[in-house]
């Protein structure tokens, strides 16, 4: 490895001079003090486990924080931009790291946020707010045909696969989970043992893919299924229809990152790009999906079980809606992801074009599960750029009953947002399958931030809905969220967003919804 020979090379050469220094001229310790520095500067940096970058990257690592203690600018800059230049949203990466490292998040300055803009939201403080509660809330997820229910907690870790992400970075997300009591979803990219080694609870995720639960020819296998849902890991099952990032098409794991170990886990050849298709085979209608989803929970014991989505068609969505009323079957959650969303590599047009934003996609379901008269049997997730208490609340107050979050705790494990995921090259051992620059990574220290970083985060939004009079999230309501929807005006969520009453499709559909939830067909998505 190049780091070790380089950082090698230099104590040779450092005691060389050194020696010669002792044994022939003090001349020659000019040379010699300035190596015997750097050579030890290489040495611990190779043996610190707390920074990734000068673990892979010994003494020249120290350039990025050299210029960021000489110029608290440079240090802003690294944390609103990425990688490569490209402007970053300053309220994810730089409360993130704070939060993750444990230091103060406050801001001496005030905001710096555009409040006159049209489209600035903000949430309603109380006159008369309320103590911030000692425990964080939970939300039971179990609807009437689930006999293992489990307690979500308000942000938990959105999916992102093992061989997207490195073993130690799966390892350190599922023991900060493990330590703060929250999910950790395992992506598509099946159940490894590096999810099961610390016991944080897992909420399994099956894509088209069917990693861990498939033929040879990439069925869906029944009893494979079976078998791995019944390990006390897994909490929830989860089947991934779409992703925010790139609806409509199937998620690519380059050859190049498909090593022997995930090979042997997901079922599918080594070496070899793996390409998920875009549909499941094992449903065509939405009659079929949600016979589909009441398999799944009886194969996994009763279990809680769901499907994900970024919503594309709220009349698909309403003839889901019907199939479920028909046959009986409803789903124990829904994660809803937005298209802002996503980790993982998406062609650009995908993710700036398909698919609606997490706030649309969140009112479409929420309001056509009310509207249908199931809102109370389904529980609602949120995933899409979900990182701050009050991104939390926000979610909450669109009809969400819990969060997701998956770009902030790559950034809690210590993704510096290089991009260069795709290429198994990541700097600093969170987005690679490559031994030599994983090991950068320590789990306990990382593990450790995560944790950090979810407790900080769920306790602002606790402090948040204290602030707003409320301590129990179910109080929340559409008017406690404000938009500016131009220079002069202000309007609340409720007023810029309608609201459907229970059952009030199944009664008389208002006109806005009327042609969709008449055309809406539970034996077909092309209605």
């Amino acid at each position: 490895m190049l780091r070790f020979a380089l950082s090698g090379l230099l104590v040779l050469v450092a005691l060389a001079l050194s020696a010669l220094a002792a044994v022939a001229s003090p001349w020659w310790w000019l040379p010699a003090a300035p190596l015997l520095a750097l050579a030890a500067v290489a040495v611990y940096d190779l043996l610190q486990r707390r920074h990734s970058v000068l673990r892979n990257y010994p003494v020249i690592g120290h350039l990025r924080y050299l210029m960021e203690s000489i110029r608290p600018e440079i240090q802003q800059y690294f944390i609103e931009h990425d990688y490569n230049g490209r402007p970053f949203d300053r309220d994810i990466r730089s409360l993130v790291y704070q939060r993750a490292k444990g230091t103060s998040a406050e801001d001496p300055f005030g905001t710096e946020l555009a409040m006159y803009d049209q489209g600035y939201e903000y949430l309603v403080p109380s006159m008369a707010p309320r103590p911030v509660p000692q425990s964080p809330p939970t939300v039971r997820i179990g609807g009437p045909d689930c006999t293992r229910p489990y307690d979500m907690s308000l942000l938990n870790v959105s999916a992102m696969s093992f061989g997207s992400l490195s073993a130690p970075a799966i390892r350190a997300l599922n023991k900060g989970a493990a330590a703060g009591g929250f999910a950790h979803d395992t992506g598509e990219g099946a159940i490894s043992a590096h999810h099961l080694e610390y016991g944080g609870d897992l909420v399994w995720e099956i894509g088209t893919g069917y990693f861990g639960c498939r033929t040879e020819d990439g069925e869906f296998d029944p009893e494979q299924f079976r078998e791995k849902a019944a390990l006390d890991n897994v909490k929830c099952v989860l089947l991934k229809i779409s992703q925010g990032a790139k609806p409509g098409i199937g998620g690519v794991l380059p050859g190049e990152k498909v090593n022997a170990e995930i090979a042997r886990v997901r079922g599918v050849p080594e070496g070899e790009t793996v390409i998920s298709p875009p549909y499941h085979p094992v449903f065509s209608t939405p009659r079929e999906l949600v016979r589909f989803i009441g398999r799944m929970r009886e194969l996994d014991g009763g279990k809680p079980t769901g499907f994900k989505l970024c919503v594309g068609s709220r009349r698909e969505f309403l003839a889901v809606c019907k199939a479920m009323k028909e046959e009986g079957v409803t789903p124990d959650f829904i994660v809803v992801d937005g298209a802002e969303g996503g980790t993982g590599a998406a062609p650009p047009e995908f993710a700036d074009h398909v698919g609606y934003p997490l706030t649309e996609g969140l009112l479409t379901v929420h309001n056509a599960l009310v509207g249908t008269g199931l809102r109370d049997r389904i529980r609602i997730g949120a995933s899409g750029k979900v990182a701050t208490g009050a991104d939390i609340v926000k979610r909450m107050v669109h009809g969400a009953d819990y969060t997701n979050a998956a770009r902030a705790m790559m950034f809690a494990v210590g993704c510096i947002q290089a991009q260069a995921c795709h290429t198994n090259k990541c700097p600093v051992g969170v987005a690679t399958q490559d031994p030599k620059r994983s090991r950068a990574l320590d789990v306990t220290d990382k593990a450790e931030r995560v944790h950090r970083f979810h407790r900080a985060t769920v306790h602002s939004a606790q402090r948040i809905m204290a602030a707003m009079g409320v301590q129990d999230p179910r109080e929340l309501r559409p008017d406690m969220l404000h938009r500016r929807v131009d220079p002069v005006t202000i309007r609340s969520s409720a007023e810029v967003y309608a609201r459907l009453a229970t059952g009030e499709l199944l009664e008389s559909a208002p006109e806005e919804w009327a042609a969709d939830w008449k055309a809406a067909d539970p034996d077909s998505f092309r209605s």
